[in-house]
């Protein structure tokens, strides 16, 4: 997909989450780990009831780097675009992967993501993050 002309939304956001890092895998080697989980979409009925047989679960998070930095295990990212909102499963695993250790967020842009990796992959051995766990990032806050 080429990312000048598309138009602006969830997928798109997180196509540019992916694209910056597989250009910056050689600066962060963990990025390679950086992963989509294909949970959501629209799907026929039967491809649906397959996918659930073999695991697919409502709510698992977009994006995962299963990779432990500073006192957390692994990073969960929500993406989100313009008005969407959490659904009661996002909530529900967010919340949960949290109080297992790892560091999750919501957010409602590429650059706000990438900001999170970033910070993410260079927190030492021992440090926390400088936003809360479990935030919803909108509009730059």
């Amino acid at each position: 997909m080429d990312m000048r002309y598309a138009k602006r939304s969830e997928d798109t956001e997180q196509a540019a989450v992916i694209q910056w890092a597989q250009y910056h895998t050689g600066r962060y080697p963990e990025l390679k780990w950086l992963h989509h989980c294909p949970n959501g979409g629209s799907r026929n009925r039967l491809e649906a009831v397959k996918l659930k047989q073999m695991g697919v679960k409502a709510g698992v998070a977009d994006l995962c780097l299963p990779y432990p930095k500073g006192i957390y295990c692994g990073l969960y990212i929500e993406m989100k675009y313009g008005q969407n909102r959490q659904q009661v499963t996002q909530k529900e695993f967010l919340k949960d992967m949290a109080v297992a250790g790892h560091f999750v967020a919501t957010c409602y842009s590429a650059d706000t993501a990438v900001g999170v990796i970033e910070e993410y992959l260079t927190l030492k051995s021992g440090s926390q993050m400088s936003i809360q766990n479990n935030s919803i990032l909108k509009m730059g806050q």
